[in-house]
């Protein structure tokens, strides 16, 4: 073989390996860029996967907490249309008897009366304390004023006009409440 033919078949092979080299570079550079994006999709599922459970943990939480407040509070409606039939019956507690027909029949609302009071004790529904008490508006209702004395300090509670109730925390009638001033 003559030189010029080595020379030329040198080139070749140079330019074949050139081009298998440029070839594979480019099959990289294709191998790595899915690889990049096939991460990127993958961080983005991920991502939008944590957040999706992240919503449904607040959506439970949230709803166990509004079933808990209803469970708690699911005897305020009745409470509150019961309050005028216990001040009916404390009421008649009040009434003077003279026959004995009357004393029995004071006996019979009396223990209507006590045993309503216990149901309503049993569903958390409590008499709010007001006489001799300090005045708080969120939980007293003051309709009058007396002037303060030694034996009532300002701000005090002399008399209670009609009883207030709670059911837990809530109120569900302020107390109507005479205050020293």
């Amino acid at each position: 073989m003559s030189e010029k033919e080595k020379v030329s078949e040198e080139v070749t092979e140079t330019n074949e390996v050139e081009e298998s080299t440029v070839d594979e570079s480019t099959e990289e550079t294709e191998v790595v860029s899915e690889v990049d994006e096939l991460k990127k999709q993958l961080e983005e599922t991920e991502d939008k996967f944590l957040r999706a459970r992240a919503e449904i943990a607040n959506i439970t939480n949230r709803n166990r907490n509004e079933r808990e407040l209803l469970q708690k509070y699911r005897s305020q409606d009745l409470g509150k249309k019961l309050l005028p039939v216990i001040d009916n019956l404390e009421r008649a507690m009040n009434s003077e008897v003279t026959d004995e027909q009357s004393v029995s029949l004071k006996k019979g609302v009396e223990m209507v009366l006590e045993s309503l009071r216990q149901a309503l004790k049993e569903e958390g529904i409590e008499e709010i304390p007001a006489t001799g008490v300090a005045f708080d508006p969120n939980l007293h209702q003051a309709v009058q004023t007396v002037p303060a004395s030694d034996d009532c300090p300002a701000d005090t509670i002399v008399e209670v006009l009609q009883k207030g109730y709670k059911l837990h925390d809530r109120v569900l009638r302020a107390s109507m409440v005479v205050v020293a001033q």
